[in-house]
């Protein structure tokens, strides 16, 4: 099989499959044929060089391979949806950011950094978005639940690994960390980071606001209370 043709079915079923495909999937396109993950490479290396100069182009994911709009073709494209982008909260964000960077970490050790509880339903938010999982419990009592972000996570934040997050010295606040992700058109909602103003910041996802933390650190020990 010419190498045109097979660029072209993998072009093809990356469009139609709309998910990152890695090579074993992009082998399995070719049941009948002799061909092998060096052709493969082959193949996505030419459509990426194809691409260059085109308002798409081809994105390597910790999922495996995708075909995207170009980022700087984003000002021109996002008028097109009527939907306005969701938002997330700067409560969300905040424990996104700390799970992130600080993985594995458990919820009480977020609320003792933030300073507030950490509501049940961002955390239940990002799990069934699958940002987050529990990658264990620590060894100390209550046995909390240890969060640690995802491969889904990445593919959506548009990042191959963790590495490729802004270092935190070239995070000055949210608002900066929110530029760098390039958090795919979603918006975080503005205000300040004084902490005597988080119990009034709100999540259109979750619609719950961020309370006090309490005394007594909640238990961590299954995912309803992680």
């Amino acid at each position: 099989m010419e190498m045109t043709q097979i660029k072209n079915i993998i072009e093809a079923a990356l469009l139609a499959y709309g998910e990152p495909m890695n090579l074993k999937n992009l082998v399995a396109l070719f049941p009948d044929e002799e061909i092998t993950s060096n052709d493969i490479n082959q193949a996505l290396n030419d459509l990426e060089q194809d691409y260059q100069d085109r308002g798409i182009e081809l994105k390597r994911l910790a999922k495996g391979y995708r075909l995207q709009t170009r980022e700087s073709m984003q000002p021109w494209l996002q008028h097109m949806w009527e939907q306005k982008p969701k938002k997330l909260s700067r409560a969300l964000l905040e424990t996104l950011a700390l799970i992130a960077y600080r993985q594995p970490i458990t919820r009480g050790e977020i609320e003792d950094i933030r300073g507030v509880a950490v509501s049940s339903k961002i955390i239940h938010y990002m799990m069934d978005q699958e940002w987050i999982r529990i990658l264990g419990y620590r060894d100390v009592p209550g046995k909390p639940a240890m969060l640690g972000t995802t491969t889904t996570f990445l593919d959506y934040f548009n990042i191959t690994s963790l590495q490729d997050l802004p270092s935190l010295s070239e995070i000055k606040d949210l608002d900066t960390l929110e530029q760098e992700l390039q958090f795919k058109g979603l918006a975080a909602e503005g205000g300040d980071a004084n902490r005597s103003e988080q119990a009034a910041d709100t999540t259109a996802e979750t619609g719950e606001e961020a309370q006090p933390k309490p005394a007594a650190e909640p238990s961590d020990h299954n995912p309803e209370s992680a």
